[in-house]
Formats: C-alpha cells, structure tokens, sequence
C-alpha cells in the first residue's frame, strides 16, 4: 500500500516509516495538517492515511474534514491518546474510518491498515493495485514479479524496492537522499554512493528498458514516463 502517516514525533513518525516499509509499503511522512493536506493533494495513488489528532499547527481532525470535504475517499485511521466514547464519535464523525488508542502494538496497526484496504475496493481490487506500469516495466507486488520488455526480470529485495519505488512516482526528479529515506531501512549505515550502486544493477538487468532511468546531474534519477 502507499500510506502517508501524519504524526509529529520525529521518533514515532520514523519508527511507523520503518516498520511499515519492512512490510513492502510506500510511505510518505507529515508533521502538521499543512504538510498533510499538501502530501494529499500532491501525491497520487494514496491508499491511507495514518493520522494523529494533536499536530502543532492544529488537530488531525481537521485534516480528515477538510479531506471529505474535497470528496477524497482515501480510508483515515486515526491515532490519539484519547479513549472515550465522545472522542471515537468525533473522530469517526470527522471523517475517520477507524480509531487506534497510543500506545498501540504495531501488529494491530499493521492489520487494521489491511482491513481498511480491503474494505475500500474489495480483495480484488486490492490485488490489481499492486501491479504497477510504466512502458515496458511491470512490477507485480503481489507474486514479488517483474517484467521487462515481456521478459521476467530477477531482481535482489532491494533491487525490488528501488524500482517500485521509482515506479511509483515516474516523471519525478528523485535525490539520492530521498531514495535513501524510503528504500533502505532507517538505522542502516549506507551512502548516497549505494544508491548509484543499485541504479547500475537495476539498469543492468532491466535491460534496454533500464535506459528511462535517467541521470540528473547533482540531484539523482527520474524514471521517465514516456517514450
């Protein structure tokens, strides 16, 4: 799944991306409801949005308002401290599809995440998501497959992670630092040179196809989107 987690703990924003990642989901972090409201609007193919109430420039609530209000049917989990019954009906009432009390295990998080995607499109409907396309690229993350020019590529996990990642936001201009945030795992000593390593492999095996991976000088790569 693609999830943005709205939370202004730097420690638990980074513990959520890291352990959501380690599940194969692509994650996008907010601190504030302005943050939030800009990655909702800018980044496409959201699938949910893990929000806290208490952000410092005003509640998680009002993200989930303002996010119906445009119509927007992205399933919101919601993260407080708060338990009562007045504060599960505001949360809900706001636009929320389901409640999660901190401090929360994260297997519980994890399941609920699935239960909202199921519930949004249905099973199979979840599962046609996971492929996804760009020219002749084709990442299944369902069977953990990839194609190329109609020829199944083997890739390594990180490998595999890169290229979903790159297909995930194709025509972008992606930093070598932003490709460390969310292809390799927090707490792993690793350096821009690795990136450079891995887009050599995965241009390697791609194949003619490897060559949409465009070099941008002093920035990073940007997967084209068209021939």
């Amino acid at each position: 799944m693609h999830v943005l987690v709205v939370e202004d703990d730097p420690r638990l924003g980074r513990l959520l991306r890291r352990l959501l990642e380690e599940e194969r989901h692509v994650v996008e972090l907010a601190t504030d409801v302005r943050s939030a409201l800009e990655l909702a609007e800018e980044v496409g193919g959201l699938e949910a949005i893990v929000l806290d109430v208490g952000l410092p420039d005003g509640s998680g609530l009002d993200v989930a308002r303002r996010l119906r209000a445009t119509g927007s049917t992205i399933p919101i989990l919601i993260l407080t401290a708060r338990d009562t019954v007045v504060d599960r009906v505001t949360g809900l009432d706001a636009g929320a599809d389901d409640y999660l009390v901190k401090p929360f295990a994260f297997e519980e998080l994890a399941a609920r995440l699935r239960a909202l995607a199921r519930r949004a499109g249905g099973h199979e409907a979840v599962r046609s998501g996971l492929r996804l396309e760009v020219g002749s690229i084709a990442l299944d993350e369902a069977r953990r497959e990839v194609t190329a020019d109609g020829k199944r590529v083997e890739l390594s996990p990180r490998e595999f992670s890169l290229l979903e990642y790159f297909l995930r936001h194709p025509g972008e201009a992606l930093t070598r630092d932003r490709l460390l945030d969310h292809v390799w795992p927090s707490g792993v000593a690793v350096t821009p040179n690795a990136v450079d390593a891995y887009v050599h492999y995965l241009r390697d095996k791609l194949g003619p196809s490897g060559d949409r991976i465009r070099t941008l000088r002093g920035i990073g790569y940007r997967l084209e989107d068209s021939a």
